[in-house]
């Protein structure tokens, strides 16, 4: 006898407009992922660790041009990216990085604060990172 506590309620969200890409669009943006991850592990390293290591320049080229990489991949794909979660996060997180950057704020607690949020919003269900927001 269930009570229907245990069963998963489907939940009826406005997702995002989504489209076709080539298959060999999807196996190199997992590669182009990896080398993204790498770079911005390397970049937190950086903030968090600052008095040992300092940023070598070629890892922010690699977490930029990556990151520009997989926002144009995840646009072929989903075609309201920006009005979406994980677009508007992505978007979030560059202005905040922007204010670190000059200044604004505290370096360390906001880069912290952008990869936890980068976290969450791409491990957050398929329903919730691609929700549309406006």
């Amino acid at each position: 006898m269930s009570n229907g506590s245990d069963t998963k309620e489907i939940v009826k969200v406005k997702m995002g407009r989504i489209g076709d890409r080539p298959y060999w669009v999807l196996i190199f943006s997992i590669f182009v992922r990896a080398l993204h991850q790498v770079g911005a592990g390397v970049f937190l390293a950086s903030f968090l660790l600052k008095d040992m290591i300092t940023l070598p320049p070629l890892y922010l080229i690699l977490v930029a041009v990556s990151g520009v990489i997989l926002m144009v991949t995840e646009g072929l794909r989903h075609r309201q990216l920006f009005r979406e979660v994980s677009g508007f996060s992505t978007i979030l997180k560059l202005v905040i990085l922007g204010l670190a950057y000059h200044k604004m704020v505290s370096a360390t607690l906001v880069v912290l604060f952008v990869f936890i949020l980068a976290s969450i919003c791409s491990h957050a269900p398929k329903f919730i990172r691609h929700r549309l927001l406006f």
